[in-house]
């Protein structure tokens, strides 16, 4: 059964984490680095199974591991064998799973709440090429050299126990064309699929959302389909873009609304941050049912969202 669906049947949202990166940032990791938050999984794993608790402990149904950007190719271009390089992504669901483990050990944190998951996150191309491309989808590449890319880290994640995957920010429709392809040499497994937008109808590399959303309507294994680290502006118009082509669970996580320069690696001063407890009725009333935060969002973010969703369940 569908993992998503299956928390939906006692729950009217599934709660997913928040940032993992821009919270290591704040709490004093350097992630200026190819490897962005995969770094930290190599040098620091305790500082990322700390966040993971914190979120759990914010309300969150969902971990996403710290293997964004870990991929095969950019692990081994910082020194690691094929072998070492796919244990390290395999311990980012290990890592994950352990500190759910705990978690749901203490029977206090049972009270009204699913058993978490965990889902691999399965980052984009982009993301291993670290220039930005995760936001533009100008890919050099074919729809096979973009399986034989994902294949690796996708084996890993799903031998390590993920319950799930997250082919998360997908730029365009030749990726995740590719990653439904690959999901399929993974009989079982089941994965949602977000992508980033640059409006309230397009996908980043240009492809309208809905376009999108229907290829992978009829694939049995895909749990869900969304939009993430993406503007909080655009996230109703982008609901409906779903909707219109698929019955699957919509998920979404924006960003907290403040604007990435990716050539400078910083965040723009003086964007405006979206307080997500105030916009997720907005979101949920539009269709969406799985809902989290991506980048420069917290735990508290995600507390003030799990607020609210208990709020629902009360009135429904």
């Amino acid at each position: 059964m569908n993992p998503l669906e299956a928390i939906l049947s006692g729950q009217p949202v599934v709660i997913l984490d928040g940032a993992l990166a821009t919270e290591l940032e704040a709490r004093g990791c350097n992630l200026d680095d190819p490897l962005w938050s995969a770094k930290v999984l190599l040098e620091a794993p305790e500082r990322i199974a700390a966040v993971h608790a914190d979120y759990f402990a914010a309300g969150a149904d969902v971990a996403i591991t710290a293997s964004y950007q870990a991929s095969l190719p950019g692990l081994m271009r910082r020194g690691l064998n094929a072998e070492d390089a796919l244990a390290l992504i395999g311990r980012s669901v290990t890592l994950a799973v352990e500190v759910r483990d705990a978690f749901w050990r203490q029977p206090a944190n049972r009270v009204g709440r699913s058993r978490p998951l965990v889902a691999g996150s399965v980052g984009p191309y982009g993301a291993y090429l670290a220039d930005g491309s995760e936001y533009r989808g100008d890919y050099d590449l074919s729809e096979d050299e973009l399986v034989d890319f994902h294949r690796p880290r996708m084996a890993a994640l799903v031998a390590a126990g993920a319950d799930l995957l997250a082919c998360e920010t997908l730029p365009c429709l030749a990726e995740a064309r590719a990653l439904a392809r690959l999901l399929d040499e993974f009989p079982g497994t089941w994965a949602w699929f977000s992508f980033s937008a640059r409006d309230g109808a397009h996908v980043c590399h240009g492809e309208p959302l809905a376009d999108c959303a229907a290829l992978l309507d009829g694939h049995p294994q895909v749990a869900a389909v969304g939009v993430n680290c993406t503007a909080p502006v655009f996230v109703p118009d982008l609901i409906r873009a779903v909707r219109s082509a698929t019955a699957k669970p919509i998920v979404v996580y924006p960003n907290s609304g403040e604007s990435y320069d990716p050539e400078a690696r910083t965040w723009r001063n003086g964007s405006r941050r979206t307080a997500f407890a105030d916009a997720a009725p907005d979101w949920y009333a539009a269709g969406a049912r799985i809902i989290g935060g991506c980048c420069r969002t917290t735990p508290a973010d995600i507390a003030a969202l799990a607020c609210w969703a208990r709020s629902v369940r009360r009135e429904e």
